[in-house]
Parts: structure tokens; C-alpha cells; sequence
């Protein structure tokens, strides 16, 4: 098993940054499969009190997780997430490119359900407002590599974003990305703490062969 500790990006007595693999859920699903709860007991590192994330971030997204090692660090790690006040970075490669080499992508996203496929978000007016901003950072033959920087904290939102801009994610096949693992990052957090807390989370190995197609360099 990983060592979960080997895998922190930030340590304090009242908060973790995490660099979550891609295909660890957050939470247990209700077959009991293997997710983060796993990890958490190695994660309280002398602490009685073992840390809970403040956010959550989908199963086959990579990166920065915050946890709280104390109720009162959890309880303003939430105050601020629920606020928009932490600043979240997100590299994506997607299929395609969007329409400019930077912007805003503003579409409301609502969760819709069908027996047949099952539920997803979908932007529809009647939705909850949901604001993106994007950024170019390279490309390849019919890739490109994007910073994302959401501004609201919606299920799915940069998935679906992307797809909205007629690129979906790569190895996305729900919103249109097709096969394979999913090309999404929580690369940078910023929590406004005091002191600040920061952190960044390398790409993981799934990521590194497109990433460097689109001219990322390792260091």
C-alpha cells in the first residue's frame, strides 16, 4: 500500500494538502471499495483526531486535497471553500482547443437524471451559475493544454466547461472525451489563511506523455 505521508504537499498542525492519486474517491462508495477513508488514520500523524477533507474532488481527478486536522481548522477550511475564497488552479489536456487562446466560460450547470444513462450535469438556464476562466498553455496536434481556474465550485463544472467549449476533456468519455483516463489536474491551491498556505501537485505519470506533447517540461 502507498504510504499515504509520502504523498503530502503541506504538513501544519491544522492543515494537509494531499496529492490525491487519480482513481482514489473521496469518500466510500456503498460497496465499501478502497477510497481516501482508507488513508485517513496514517494521515493523523500523532493527532487523537483524525483529518477530514474540506472539499472533494471527483474520483479520477489527481491533485491537491485539503484536510483539516482539528474542528476548528475544518470549520474555516469550510468557511472559506463555501465563501470562493480559495484560489484553485487546474491543468487540463482536452480534445480540440476553446475558441480563444484565454476567457470565461459563464453557463449554469443542473444536475439531470435518466434511467437509461443515468445522472450528469448539463448547462441549462434553470441551473446553478457556474463561471470558469481559461487559459492556453500549449498544444499539440489536436490537443491542447489548459490552466482552469474555477470561480465557483459546481459538480463536474470544469468537465463539463471544457465539453461547452467544444473541447472536452481527454479520456472523459461522459462529457465527450473519449477513452482512457481522465487529463485532469487540481495542480495549485491557495488557501488565505493566516499564515497562507500553499501547494502544487506534479502531474500524474497518466498525464506526462500528453502534457509534453503540448510542451510542458518537467522542472
Amino acid at each position: 500500500m502507498t504510504d499515504p505521508a509520502a504523498r503530502l504537499l503541506h504538513r501544519d498542525d491544522r492543515v494537509l494538502i494531499l496529492d490525491k492519486p487519480a482513481g482514489l474517491p473521496v469518500h466510500a462508495g456503498p460497496r465499501g471499495s478502497a477510497s481516501l477513508e482508507d488513508w485517513l488514520p496514517a494521515l493523523a500523524l500523532g493527532k487523537r483526531r483524525v483529518p477530514q477533507p474540506a472539499h472533494r474532488l471527483d474520483t479520477d481527478t489527481a491533485g491537491c486535497l485539503v484536510l483539516g486536522r482539528t474542528k476548528p481548522a475544518l470549520a474555516e477550511l469550510g468557511a472559506l471553500f463555501a465563501a470562493g475564497r480559495v484560489e484553485k488552479t487546474y491543468w487540463a489536456v482536452v480534445r480540440g482547443a476553446p475558441p480563444a487562446p484565454d476567457g470565461v466560460v459563464e453557463a449554469p450547470l443542473l444536475k439531470r437524471s435518466t434511467a437509461r444513462e443515468g445522472w450528469r450535469m448539463v448547462v441549462d438556464p434553470a441551473g446553478q451559475p457556474a463561471r470558469t476562466a481559461w487559459r492556453i498553455l500549449g498544444q499539440a496536434s489536436g490537443l491542447s493544454w489548459l490552466e482552469l481556474r474555477p470561480r465557483t465550485g459546481r459538480t463536474h463544472q470544469i468537465r463539463v466547461h471544457c465539453a461547452h467549449l467544444g473541447c472536452p476533456i481527454l479520456g472523459d468519455p461522459r462529457y465527450g472525451g473519449g477513452p482512457g483516463r481522465l487529463h485532469l489536474l487540481a495542480r495549485a491551491i491557495a488557501l488565505p489563511l493566516d499564515p497562507p498556505v500553499a501547494a502544487t501537485a506534479p502531474p500524474p505519470p497518466h498525464m506526462r506523455a500528453a502534457l509534453a506533447a503540448c510542451g510542458w517540461q518537467e522542472g
